[in-house]
């Protein structure tokens, strides 16, 4: 279920995307007294040099579509909505800013190979779905609840931040020997240029198979 090399790159463009369009939403937000974008995090973890050519077998469950995403620890939770790239090479995320998406074209979260979620982080309205994910830190526990009643579970290895223009496509979409799960958003706030600077990437491997929600 990866996405094609072609699909890869569409998702790079998506993914600088997600922050052009959050630091336009985010204005509001930035020059409101009471709050603002979350800190830029500091990179964390061991983050792969690259992903491997090839998907050895592993461990995975059957696929069913996720519907929550919570990290406990940082007080993230998120319902999940499917979406796929559009023609134009755009990850659209909910009009809801309290629902992240999945992208579908990604396997289901629990399954062998690099599941896919992204949500913005504020709007005009104030925080949205993954506003609170810059405060994640390797060892912190993620949870995925889906449609089919279980729960994949998984525990983050590393959190990096990449400028927009230099977004590692390969690394971050490519094929993982296991259960993988990446969160993606955008930080690094610039307030001359009213915009995102970067991605936020949040890597994290199954610790258990899955359990009953």
């Amino acid at each position: 279920m990866q996405a094609p090399a072609t699909g890869r790159r569409s998702i790079w463009t998506a993914a600088a995307t997600l922050c052009v369009l959050a630091g336009a939403l985010a204005v509001g937000v930035a020059l409101d007294e009471q709050s603002g974008p979350p800190p830029r995090p500091a990179p964390a973890g061991n983050l792969p040099a690259q992903a491997p050519s090839t998907t050895p077998a592993g461990d995975g469950i059957p696929p069913s579509p996720p519907t929550t995403v919570q990290i406990t620890d940082v007080g993230l939770k998120a319902p999940l909505v499917p979406v796929r790239i559009s023609g134009s090479g755009q990850l659209p995320l909910p009009n809801d800013r309290d629902r992240a998406s999945w992208l579908a074209s990604s396997v289901t979260p629990g399954e062998r190979g690099s599941a896919i979620l992204a949500g913005h982080v504020d709007s005009t309205d104030g925080p949205a779905a993954f506003y609170n994910l810059s405060a994640a830190k390797p060892g912190m526990r993620i949870a995925v609840t889906r449609r089919d009643g279980t729960t994949a579970r998984f525990t983050i290895d590393a959190v990096a931040v990449y400028p927009k223009d230099k977004f590692p496509d390969a690394v971050v979409y490519g094929p993982t020997p296991g259960p993988s799960l990446r969160l993606i958003t955008c930080t690094g706030w610039d307030p001359d240029e009213r915009d995102y600077r970067d991605n936020l990437v949040v890597y994290a491997t199954t610790h258990t198979k899955h359990s009953p929600t």
